[in-house]
């Protein structure tokens, strides 16, 4: 894998404390941690498997050709995790499967049947590249069935084609602007997941997307998080403060508005008999958020101790969803 730096790394940033996040219960200054209740199951995400078409710069999930430490996710043992939702009641509205690349998954296709089947609003993370363009027929016939209970976003990492590429790879532009716009033109319900540089705001970021989208003929408004996210930095060896419990006044934010609030992740890791539940989707790999083999097990509370749930959910505001 090439050395080179991710034009969207962290600059100048101090490395992270080695004394924060070492205790689940305890920060560094000996303050409680902050923890997350499970309010409800709204959105159920499957990691399809690690392995992907692309090995760029900055994965949080270490994505590449080569990596399989997330192996691919079966049928049947989706339909266990849709089928304890329907036998627990569970208020779940959303199906979300993400990757490494979800359309390398042998299953995927008769995997987004059964979600959208069950009635499941289902939304499928894309680099909209080689992989998915194999499944036209298949996602047309979809499309056509289920309409809008199918959404794809698509990662744009940027509204310029060196920036996306430095990221990404050569060639990985056009490829996605062109698995975008088939998207766009077969009438998809289509999303995009953009970050912006260091040096440039949340409004300059999404004023080069919007002219792009506008150049593209896409009808994506930059406003609308149904239509448009923007992810913030996951640089895990960079210095953050951590939570505790006294910060949700400071910071005037709630553990309800949380992601791992409402949603987990199911995964397989390579050599296991069968698939855990992990916290959140940022985290499948750290075996202190592995919350079970279960979803009833996964409803417990999450304790904040990792750089992500800093940077990412409470300070940076982000949601997967």
């Amino acid at each position: 894998m090439s050395t080179a730096a991710s034009p969207f790394a962290i600059d100048n940033a101090p490395p992270l404390n080695p004394a924060k996040f070492r205790d689940p219960l305890i920060t560094a200054k000996g303050e409680p941690r902050a923890s997350v209740a499970m309010t409800s199951l709204e959105t159920l995400w499957f990691n399809t498997g690690t392995l992907c078409n692309l090995a760029c710069l900055s994965c949080y999930i270490e994505s590449s050709p080569r990596n399989d430490a997330l192996v691919y996710l079966s049928l049947a043992e989706v339909t266990t995790y849709l089928d304890e939702i329907a036998s627990s009641a569970l208020p779940t509205r959303e199906i979300g499967l993400t990757g490494g690349e979800p359309f390398m998954n042998p299953d995927i296709i008769a995997i987004l049947e059964l979600c959208l089947a069950r009635g499941f609003e289902t939304l499928v993370l894309s680099n909209a590249m080689r992989p998915m363009r194999r499944h036209e027929a298949a996602l047309l016939e979809l499309k056509a069935r289920y309409g809008d209970l199918l959404t794809i976003r698509v990662s744009l990492d940027h509204y310029t084609q060196a920036v996306h590429e430095a990221e990404r790879g050569a060639n990985s532009w056009d490829k996605a602007l062109s698995g975008l716009q088939w998207l766009a033109r077969h009438g998809f319900r289509i999303a995009i997941a953009g970050r912006h540089l260091a040096h440039e705001s949340d409004a300059e970021a999404r004023a080069g997307f919007a002219a792009l989208f506008e150049r593209l003929g896409l009808a994506i408004d930059t406003r609308n998080p149904q239509q448009f996210v923007m992810f913030p930095e996951m640089d895990a060896g960079a210095d953050i403060a951590e939570i505790s419990t006294g910060c949700w006044d400071i910071l005037g934010k709630s553990p309800d508005m949380m992601m791992c609030a409402t949603s987990r992740m199911v995964v397989k890791h390579k050599g296991a008999d069968a698939p855990t539940v992990a916290a959140c989707t940022l985290l499948p790999h750290d075996p202190g958020f592995d919350m079970g083999a279960t979803l009833a097990e996964a409803s417990r509370a999450v304790s904040l101790n990792h750089p992500h749930c800093a940077r990412f959910c409470v300070l940076g505001g982000a949601s997967c969803s």
